[in-house]
């Protein structure tokens, strides 16, 4: 297949941004970052020049600009992004708006599925993500029997074309059950494991909860996490997907069957464990979050709330609905936690976009979080944090000297009173006009 490159826009190398505002710095005084080679080599306070002088080469001039840590996906399925919109899958649409049609009709478009549409629509949630900010995410591809390798030959594909620009952890993903029903054959899990060869392949997963009894969602929980220890990769699983208060809780006994497993061997190598969705557990009560803490202390764990698609699909018959808690959990209970995207522009989560931001954004209703300390944990969240739950690096708010040098700059050059001046006006909205750095280089 021919290449794709001639899509992307110039890149430029830059040495010194000059006259940002600093995230926890007083927001009337401006200064200047240094770069080298990928990492914050100096911040100065700004001193003004002559405005009609030409620019330097590799200097960006965001005077009156507020600068922070670029953002990241967590959290989000790069092969079923834009069906509702892609002419493919028009006929695909929303009648009920409920879980069990979300997954027919994903099923129906993934029977679809060809390299030509999956890279299309990847590489347009990829474009848009970094416009937005973003230089790194977890995509989730699924392998099974429906799609084959088809969905992780688009995403290592596209990894591999993002690499500068963005980076992307690839996820092989079991959505469908791999020991029950229909699904539940050898083919599914013959798959998996050959996926877990492929190199480029950073994670795998699963949904446990698809399985039709707990015996079988223990048996997918040993299988793919014997499958990581084996291969050495991260593992991620959707977990407790319901809103039930009378079901039991499943992540004490996955915790103990990865536990059992050996794969916190793992860990001396960098790999991290994380749990997404987890709405089960917003009925937890103090002894069970603490029961949590103490049980995920001294393991590389992670959770990843999902609100946009947690609140479109999970409701009850009384009309609950919920998602986790991730202010609480950090804040209360210590515990690492960040929140995501998850699904773009499909039955699972029609609404919404790939800007990390309007989840935050979200979240400042959700978890009734308006102060200067709920936004700066919300923005971290699809930053700082996201990025530590996947096992990657960042700037922190601080915009320290050694950090890598990757950003976001928010808002237009006028340097207007419109202009962001603090991370709480980011949160509750972040506007549109944003420029990306990633490693020095400005990608967007």
């Amino acid at each position: 297949m021919r290449s794709q490159r001639d899509h992307r826009p110039h890149i430029q190398h830059i040495s010194t941004i000059l006259g940002v505002r600093l995230p926890r710095r007083d927001p009337n005084t401006l200064w200047d970052i240094s770069i080298d080679r990928g990492q914050i080599s100096q911040v100065t306070p700004h001193e003004t020049r002559d405005s009609s002088s030409e620019p330097l080469p590799g200097v960006l001039d965001a005077t009156g600009r507020l600068i922070a840590p670029s953002l990241c996906h967590a959290h989000i399925h790069l092969d079923k992004c834009f069906l509702l919109q892609d002419p493919k899958f028009a006929d695909l649409q929303i009648t009920k708006g409920n879980f069990e049609e979300a997954m027919e009709l994903t099923s129906q478009a993934k029977s679809r599925f060809e390299e030509e549409d999956l890279l299309r629509r990847g590489r347009r949630l990829v474009e848009e993500s970094i416009n937005f900010g973003v230089t790194s995410m977890r995509a989730f591809v699924e392998v099974d029997r429906v799609v084959q390798l088809k969905c992780l030959t688009a995403g290592l594909i596209l990894k591999k074309e993002f690499i500068g620009r963005c980076d992307i952890q690839i996820c092989a993903f079991a959505q469908l059950p791999l020991f029950s029903g229909y699904d539940g054959d050898d083919n599914n899990c013959n798959l998996l494991a050959e996926a877990a060869t492929r190199y480029g392949v950073d994670v795998l997963g699963s949904a446990p909860y698809v399985e039709e009894n707990e015996q079988n969602m223990v048996r997918n929980v040993y299988f793919i996490s014997k499958l990581a220890v084996t291969h050495g990769k991260h593992l991620d699983f959707h977990m407790d997907y319901n809103i039930d208060s009378s079901s039991e809780p499943f992540i004490w006994s996955a915790f103990e069957v990865v536990k059992s497993n050996r794969w916190f061997c793992n860990a001396s190598k960098g790999k991290l464990l994380t749990f997404g969705h987890c709405t089960r557990l917003i009925f937890f009560n103090t002894e069970e979050w603490i029961r949590l803490r103490h049980m995920t202390r001294n393991f590389p764990i992670s959770f990843i709330g999902l609100p946009t698609s947690d609140l479109f699909m999970m409701r009850s018959a009384s009309k609950v609905r919920g998602t986790l808690d991730i202010l609480e959990m950090i804040k209360a209970y210590g515990l690492k936690a960040a929140i995501s995207v998850n699904n773009v522009g499909n039955a699972f989560t029609p609404q919404g976009n790939v800007d990390p931001l309007s989840v935050a954004c979200l979240g400042v209703a959700v978890y009734q979080a308006a102060t200067k300390e709920d936004t700066e944990i919300l923005f971290e969240s699809v930053s700082t944090r996201a990025k530590r739950a996947i096992g990657l690096r960042s700037a922190s708010l601080d915009i320290s000297p050694g950090e890598p040098a990757d950003f976001v700059i928010f808002d237009a050059v006028d340097a207007s009173w419109r202009n962001r001046k603090s991370i709480s006006e980011v949160v509750y909205d972040a506007g549109i006009a944003r420029q990306t750095i990633k490693a020095g280089l400005l990608v967007s």
